[in-house]
């Protein structure tokens, strides 16, 4: 398989396309809890519950479409092999919970890969709206009308004074988690991440990793979330959600502002031995390839580095993932294997960006 192949059928939208906000927003995310009325939740439910809600939307749902999202795949995640389930995972297209912990999990994934609809998790159904830039009100809409098109075929477990029911307490009311992904690199070299984290916190919205509860933050990206849901409306919830993530955004554009004129030797300096490693390197670790990942990133956003796709970042921090490195590899590769793969992938990518930009000069001539 060649490494074009390979990213053309690997790339979901929110990785090959910009959104608004590019230059730090990678991402934005609607997912709403919902369970089904008259069944228990899977923390208590039998096998026998699990495996009837798996065919009702194996039944109901499988090849429809709807809207412009396309046919809806049906996916049993016990079906798949490890490196599967893992490089969905990575694509963010469902959580780690449902690909290790659930035997009778399922998934409805759009053709476009936009939404998963995540069966058997912690609640029985999981809608996720997933697109790229700072798109939070139009990933609420699209979650929306997917929640009403789902509810016209079940009846979900509501309560007129709480609201949602769902598994944990926290999510009880909307049901709704919303999240950003964001680039933050400026604000973590000038050391105002740490500051920035309990403020956040103290507004009711939490900072986590690349993957969310109890990840790092790899390449300086970090995610943004809600953690209320019951008391508020949704927009409520998004636009709260929204006043701080435009904060950031102002603030990071600041101190990148700040460090190019302050430190720009320093900086290019960074830039350059960053995509230097990444150019030769033979063998890397994944915590490397992120930290320079991210370098080689805010070098394309400042103008530093011309004629390299913004885009290589999404791409890569995911690419460079251990499920799809095994993926792209046709099978399972021990640590070190890895990490020779992982250098290989990057210095080849970045040689189709070269070659890419080489033949747009040739045809300008």
């Amino acid at each position: 398989m060649s490494l074009q192949h390979f990213i053309n059928q690997a790339m979901s939208a929110w990785m090959s396309q910009e959104g608004p906000n590019a230059d730090i927003v990678l991402s934005s995310r609607i997912r709403l809890a919902r369970n089904i009325e008259k069944y228990r939740f899977p923390t208590l439910s039998s096998n026998e519950e699990a495996k009837e809600i798996l065919k009702l939307f194996e039944e109901k749902f499988t090849e429809e479409s709807f809207d412009e999202l396309g046919k809806f795949e049906f996916i049993k995640v016990d079906e798949m092999q490890p490196i599967e389930k893992r490089v969905l995972v990575e694509k963010h297209l469902i959580s780690p919970h449902l690909a290790e912990d659930s035997p009778f999990a399922g998934c409805l994934l759009s053709a476009n890969e936009e939404v998963s609809i995540m069966l058997n998790e912690e609640d029985h159904i999981r809608i996720q709206c997933l697109f790229p830039g700072l798109q939070l009100k139009e990933s609420l809409k699209v979650a929306n009308e997917l929640d009403d098109w789902i509810e016209k075929e079940v009846d979900y477990a509501f309560d007129e004074k709480r609201g949602y029911l769902t598994s944990c307490p926290t999510n009880v009311g909307t049901g709704l988690r919303a999240s950003v992904m964001m680039h933050l690199p400026a604000l973590v070299l000038t050391r105002q991440m740490n500051k920035i984290i309990p403020a956040v916190n103290q507004l009711g919205l939490v900072v986590r990793g690349i993957y969310g509860e109890g990840s790092e933050a790899l390449g300086n990206i970090f995610q943004i979330s809600n953690q209320i849901t019951l008391g508020k409306s949704e927009d409520d919830i998004v636009d709260d959600l929204l006043s701080v993530v435009q904060q950031l955004i102002g603030q990071e554009r600041s101190a990148r502002e700040a460090l190019y004129k302050t430190s720009q030797i320093q900086l290019e300096d960074r830039v350059y031995r960053s995509y230097g490693v990444l150019a030769n390197s033979r063998i890397i670790e994944s915590k490397e390839a992120s930290r320079c990942l991210s370098d080689v990133r805010l070098g394309i956003d400042l103008g530093i580095l011309k004629d390299i796709s913004r885009n290589i970042l999404n791409e890569l921090i995911i690419l460079t993932q251990p499920g799809f490195l095994q993926q792209y590899s046709g099978g399972a590769l021990r640590p070190n294997e890895r990490d020779i793969r992982r250098a290989t992938l990057i210095r080849e990518r970045l040689k189709m960006e070269q070659d890419q930009n080489k033949r747009t000069e040739d045809d300008d001539l």
